[in-house]
């Protein structure tokens, strides 16, 4: 499916309400809004699940929220304009989702693996006021894409989960640790776990999040 601007796979909640809960799904780079999909199934009952599709493809079936690069050291660098794009691409599908589906606007979760778990934590820092959890699975916080607001009361509502693979090869576990002291002056609830894999997330990792999305 399509709104104005992203792909997107849907699955409606069987137990309807008056408005519904959303998790929003953002796959990391290279992949597509298949992957995160497959969890879908294994969520609660009454969400709303949408899985969106980031906007730059990469040939011959990936995508990603925005580029990466390498130097001549193998250093490795991220497009932030395009993750700030991005950011913002994300926020405006959420208001076109929310238009289109009996969404309650208090109760918009967002669920982010690598380059998405990057934005989910953009996203929240930029936009508290449209979000209420986040799980960011093997990402990081860049505060190079952010726009932080200046009344940290903005901030009372949100609740985080981050978790990461204690050897993960694509993004190394010391960044993720770095999380809790940026998070620290927003006074934002969060909940961080570390797992025995790689760049992936684990059965446990995915029971975790859910208890954490369903408490």
């Amino acid at each position: 499916m399509q709104t104005g601007i992203l792909n997107y796979l849907i699955k409606e909640p069987k137990i309807v309400q008056a408005q519904n809960p959303l998790i929003v799904l953002m796959h990391g780079y290279g992949s597509n809004e298949e992957d995160l999909f497959t969890f879908a199934t294994e969520l609660p009952d009454d969400y709303y699940v949408v899985s969106v599709q980031a906007p730059y493809q990469l040939p011959p079936y990936g995508f990603a929220w925005y580029a990466i690069s390498f130097d001549a050291d193998m250093n490795k660098f991220s497009d932030d304009n395009q993750a700030i794009a991005s950011r913002d691409l994300l926020v405006e599908f959420i208001d076109e989702i929310v238009a289109k589906y009996p969404i309650d606007t208090k109760n918009i979760n967002l669920v982010g693996f690598s380059q998405g778990a990057i934005l989910s934590y953009a996203i929240a820092i930029t936009y508290p006021e449209k979000i209420n959890k986040v799980v960011a699975l093997s990402g990081y916080f860049n505060p190079e894409i952010m726009t932080p607001k200046t009344a940290f009361s903005a901030y009372n509502h949100l609740k985080i989960f981050g978790s990461h693979g204690t050897v993960d090869q694509v993004i190394p576990v010391e960044w993720a640790r770095k999380t809790t002291d940026f998070l620290k002056p927003f006074n934002i609830s969060f909940e961080y776990k570390e797992y025995p894999v790689g760049h992936g997330v684990s059965p446990q990792n995915f029971y975790d999040f859910k208890d954490f999305l369903m408490k």
